[in-house]
């Protein structure tokens, strides 16, 4: 691991750079400064994910639309903000982060996520169909301290990316800036639908910089919108979106597409709307019918995911497309390795404390309130998540429930996991079979889409590095780090 003295002055290094992108005013001087902020980055990736600074070289050439909307993130966001993201999020969770928490892995033979999701709060102004929280009822809450102790010993680990959902995160609104403040090294990303957000909130967030917002949008249709979230939601969310880009805050949207959606949420009437707004980002997450009132046929079909599939590589290719950066948190699993739950990339705690794999996956062994957060990664189910981990060389069947049902019930049954459910608990059995008849009318097209890209089967990759284990990993970057510090000695 790196030693404070290194770290202040890597720290240090980076934000010089950033100062310098943000303070160049001509293309050319600019350009000359973001390159060489990526062969920063590049040197702290190339142990853990060498790809994404291909991936990052290979959209930012001069006036590429990367590059455009790069340009304009840098001249439209509050430059404490900007720095203070690119600091926390890029820097420490990304870059730094993510060679720590692979150390620890290695150190402590469990995964080390450097994305957690948590929930303050159970309790939510909304009752939106189809929402994973939506059962939780509005008792449940995280204490200011246990959240701070949370993000102090995860931090201890290498992890600097918190992303809050819920319940909605904003109920709790002094506390979150409370932690956000106390924690200045990390990264806040709240998942909301924003109708708590209000001109005060942010100018304490423009003063902080360290958070930023993926909000809840269904449709460009005032009525569609709000026939899922409630009458008044779509004004609400446009109201708070003025509010943010007048005080030069960074915010995208996050959306369930359904059976009942994916043609709207996906059409070029919404991204332009989003985009129009000042949103950065897309989050598309694919319907589960998980918890109370979940229903199978809300999902989408095999021809709605095939579609999403390339509709939303079309929106962020490096050319053509649209100016913001979609994902797809099913369809895009090819790029993160498959499924990144039990703690590989992140793991979820609940409002009761639960430490669970996945914010779909509601089985647990152990409680934040009762064990270290050290513990808690090392708990059963985590363990055999990261046994039985890949489930299977295509990446588009990435989950051990949705697209693999079999795996699921093995993983709880071997780990003696119970179910963290609030409401509706149920067996992960039950919970299977529920979604078995769209696992088998998937597959044989996933079979053909992952054929089509990889006639292999298996994902080739670039370079030797992205299909090395963890330990291996851990112990080159043990390697550099031991030969940095003898260098600062």
């Amino acid at each position: 691991m790196q030693s404070k003295i290194a770290h202040a002055a890597e720290r240090k290094a980076f934000g010089v750079a950033i100062d310098r992108i943000i303070k160049s005013a001509s293309g050319e001087d600019r350009e000359k400064n973001v390159e060489h902020l990526i062969d920063m980055a590049g040197k702290l990736l190339k142990d853990t994910s060498p790809g994404a600074t291909r991936g990052i070289r290979k959209g930012l050439y001069p006036g590429s639309k990367w590059e455009n909307w790069l340009f304009d993130v840098i001249d439209t966001t509050d430059p404490n903000v900007l720095r203070t993201t690119v600091l926390n999020g890029g820097y420490e969770a990304a870059f730094r982060g993510l060679r720590n928490t692979t150390a620890n892995a290695e150190k402590y033979q469990c995964n080390v996520p450097w994305i957690i999701l948590f929930d303050p709060t159970s309790a939510c102004n909304k009752h939106c169909v189809g929402c994973w929280a939506a059962d939780y009822g509005n008792r449940l809450n995280l204490s200011y301290d246990e959240m701070d102790r949370l993000v102090t010993e995860a931090s201890d680990l290498g992890t600097h990316l918190f992303m809050l959902t819920g319940g909605e995160p904003l109920v709790r609104k002094a506390d979150v800036l409370k932690l956000a403040e106390k924690h200045n090294d990390c990264l806040f990303n709240i998942f909301t639908n924003a109708s708590l957000v209000d001109e005060r909130f942010c100018e304490d967030v423009q003063r902080l910089g360290n958070v930023v917002f993926s909000v809840s949008l269904e449709s460009y249709e005032p009525s569609v919108n709000d026939g899922r979230r409630g009458d008044g939601s779509f004004e609400e969310v446009m109201r708070a979106f003025d509010l943010m880009k007048a005080h030069g805050l960074l915010y995208g949207t996050s959306t369930a597409y359904t059976r009942e959606n994916t043609e709207r949420v996906s059409s070029d009437e919404f991204f332009d709307l989003i985009i129009e707004k000042g949103c950065r980002w897309a989050w598309f997450f694919h319907y589960m019918p998980v918890g109370e009132g979940a229903n199978a046929d809300l999902m989408p079909t095999v021809e709605q995911r095939e579609y999403m599939l390339h509709r939303i590589r079309e929106i962020r290719g490096v050319e053509g497309g649209k100016p913001i950066f979609a994902m797809d948190f099913q369809n895009d699993g090819e790029y993160v390795g498959g499924c990144i739950a039990g703690g590989r990339v992140y793991c979820h705690v609940n409002a009761r404390g639960d430490v669970e794999p996945c914010v779909f996956i509601h089985y647990s062994n152990v409680n934040i309130r009762d064990h270290s957060w050290l513990e808690c990664l090392q708990q059963p189910i985590f363990q055999a998540y990261r046994r039985h981990w890949p489930w299977n060389d295509n990446m588009l069947q990435p989950c051990p429930m949705l697209e693999n049902p079999k795996i699921l019930p093995k993983i709880v049954e071997e780990s003696d996991a119970k179910t963290s459910e609030y409401v509706a608990p149920e067996s992960a059995e039950d919970l299977c079979a529920r979604v078995t008849p769209y696992a088998e009318e998937w597959a044989p097209k996933a079979r053909e889409l992952w054929l089509a890209e990889h006639p292999t089967g298996r994902k080739v990759y670039e370079d030797e590095m992205s299909q090395q284990s963890v330990d291996f990993k851990a112990k080159v970057i043990a390697e550099e780090d031991a030969h940095e510090e003898a260098v600062i000695e």
